[in-house]
C-alpha cells in the first residue's frame, strides 16, 4: 500500500469506534443529550400595525395562559413547551429578513459570528460520528446566495444544508439497498433503504484487505468480525440502559415514497420531504449518529406555494398563496383579507409540523422515558410579524425538558432581553461551559433552567 491509501485505511479505521460508541449520545444526568433547532419562514402573525395583539404570543401568567390561533395547534404539547414574550434580535437590521436570518442562530449583527448550532457541534457533540447534521426542504430552492441559509461556521461563512432525503440518509447509513421512488405508474416502491451502521465504514476496508499479506488479512479480518460483534451486542443490549440507542440501527430504513428526486423544490411535494427530514433527523440521534442537528423548512422570503399542500387547511388548488406573499397580509389582523386568512393557516401548518417532530421523539423510548424528555428541540423564525419584519418579541419556543435542566409548562415574559441569552441557557443545558453568546449577551435567561 502507497501511503495515500495507508492514510485513507486508517481514516476509516478511525471512523468504526465512534459509529459504535453509545456514548455519543451520552450525557451527565440532568443535561440535555441532544439539541434540534426547527427553523421556519417569515414569522408569524404577531401584534399588528394597529395594535392587534399577537396571535402567536401566549396570554396568561407563567403557568395559566392561552395560547391564540397561531400556536394553538402546539396546545397538545404545552406541558413540554417553555413559551417566550420579550426575546429581542436587536435594532440592526430590523425589518430585514436577510438581517433576521443571519443574527437568528449567531446572535451576532450581520451573521458575523458562529452559529449557536456550529459552537454546540464542536464542543460538547465534538466527539459524534456527526458533529451536526443539517437537513433542509426547499432550502435551497432557486439558487439561492448564502444568507439564505442559518447556520454559520465563521462571520459571514454559512454553511448549505442537505435537502435530499435519500441523500443524507446513505451519507449517514451507508447506500446498501433499494431507494424507494414514485414509480411510472404513479404508485410508490416501498421497499426502504436498509443498512448497518457499520457498513457504510468498513466496505473500504474490505478493499483495503486484499492488498494485505495472508497474515495481515487474517488480523484485519478477526479485527472486523470483533467490532461486528460488538455492534452486534450494542443493537440488541438491554434498551433499559438510558445509555443505549433503541431505534433499529442495525437495519435502519426512511421512508421516501412520496417524492422523487426531481420532485424536491415540487410544493405539493413539500410536506412529505419536509416529513422525511424530520423521521431521519429522529433517526439519526436515536442511533448515536449526532448530538446537534438543524432543520431548515424553505427560506426567508420564501416562494413556497403553500397552497399546493395536499389535505392543508390552506389547500386551494386553484389559487397559488406564496408563503412571503401571505405575510404582506396589510395593517390589520382582518379575516376577510385573504392574505392574513391564509397567513394564519400557514402558521398553524408550520405548528403542526414541529408537534409532529415532538411526537416523533415522544414515541422513541430512551432511558426512563423518550428521546423527548432527554432533549432540547428549537422552534424558531427570522422576524417576529410577517409583515412589519420587526426583530423584537420573536416567536421562540423551547421544547423538552433535556434531562431535567429545564422546566416546562410554562409561559416566561422576559421584559426585554436579547435572543443571545437563549442561546446561553440551552449551551448550558447541553453542558457547554458558556456565559455569553452573540454581540449583546448577559447570561443565562433568568428562571429557564431548572
Amino acid at each position: 500500500m502507497n501511503r495515500r491509501d495507508l492514510l485513507k485505511a486508517m481514516g476509516a479505521l478511525a471512523l468504526v469506534p465512534a459509529a459504535l460508541r453509545p456514548s455519543a449520545a451520552r450525557a451527565a444526568e440532568g443535561q440535555a443529550r441532544r439539541v434540534i433547532f426547527f427553523y421556519y419562514p417569515d414569522g408569524v402573525a404577531g401584534p399588528s400595525q394597529n395594535g392587534e395583539p399577537s396571535l402567536w404570543h401566549p396570554t396568561g401568567g407563567e403557568t395559566g395562559f392561552s395560547l391564540p390561533a397561531c400556536s394553538e395547534p402546539l396546545e397538545a404539547w404545552r406541558d413540554h413547551c417553555v413559551w417566550f414574550t420579550g426575546l429581542s434580535m436587536g435594532g440592526t437590521d430590523s425589518g430585514s429578513h436577510p438581517g433576521g436570518a443571519k443574527k437568528l442562530l449567531t446572535a451576532s449583527d450581520g451573521g458575523n459570528g458562529e452559529s449557536i448550532d456550529q459552537y454546540l457541534s464542536r464542543t460538547v457533540g465534538a466527539n459524534s460520528p456527526w458533529r451536526h447534521l443539517y437537513l433542509g426542504a426547499g432550502a435551497n430552492a432557486n439558487n439561492p446566495s448564502g444568507d439564505k441559509h442559518i447556520t454559520y461556521f465563521a462571520p459571514g461563512q454559512s454553511i448549505t444544508p442537505e435537502d435530499n432525503p435519500r441523500r443524507a440518509f446513505q451519507a449517514l447509513f451507508g447506500s446498501g439497498g433499494a431507494v424507494p421512488t414514485p414509480s411510472t405508474g404513479g404508485g410508490v416502491a416501498v421497499d426502504p433503504v436498509k443498512r448497518s451502521v457499520l457498513d457504510a465504514a468498513l466496505a473500504e476496508l474490505d478493499a483495503y484487505r486484499t492488498r494485505l499479506g495472508a497474515v495481515e488479512q487474517t488480523k484485519l479480518s478477526l479485527h472486523l468480525d470483533a467490532l461486528r460483534e460488538v455492534e452486534r451486542r450494542i443493537v440488541g443490549s438491554d434498551t433499559s440502559d438510558p445509555l443505549t440507542p433503541v431505534a433499529s440501527c442495525d437495519s435502519p430504513s426512511l421512508d421516501t415514497g412520496g417524492f422523487g428526486d426531481g420532485e424536491l423544490y415540487d410544493p405539493s411535494r413539500f410536506p412529505a420531504v419536509l416529513r422525511a427530514q424530520i423521521d431521519l433527523m429522529v433517526l439519526a440521534m436515536a442511533c448515536g449518529m449526532t448530538r446537534v442537528g438543524t432543520i431548515q423548512g424553505s427560506q426567508h422570503t420564501s416562494e413556497l406555494i403553500m397552497s399546493r399542500f395536499p389535505g392543508s387547511e390552506m389547500y386551494d388548488p386553484g389559487f397559488d398563496m406564496r408563503s412571503h406573499q401571505a405575510s404582506h397580509y396589510g395593517a390589520s389582523h382582518d379575516a376577510s383579507h385573504r392574505e392574513f386568512a391564509d397567513y394564519v393557516k400557514q402558521r398553524r401548518w408550520w405548528a403542526s409540523q414541529f408537534g409532529y417532530l415532538l411526537q416523533r421523539l415522544a414515541d422513541t423510548p430512551e432511558g426512563d422515558g423518550s428521546m423527548l424528555d432527554h432533549s432540547l428541540v428549537v422552534l424558531c423564525t427570522e422576524v417576529c410579524d410577517g409583515n412589519t419584519h420587526l426583530h423584537d418579541n420573536m416567536p421562540f419556543l423551547l421544547a423538552g425538558s433535556g434531562g431535567g435542566s429545564v422546566r416546562t409548562g410554562r409561559h416566561l415574559d422576559v421584559g426585554y432581553r436579547r435572543h443571545g441569552d437563549l442561546w446561553v441557557s440551552v449551551g448550558r443545558a447541553m453542558g457547554a461551559s458558556l456565559d455569553r453568546f452573540g454581540d449583546a449577551s448577559s447570561g443565562v435567561v433568568p428562571g429557564l433552567l431548572a
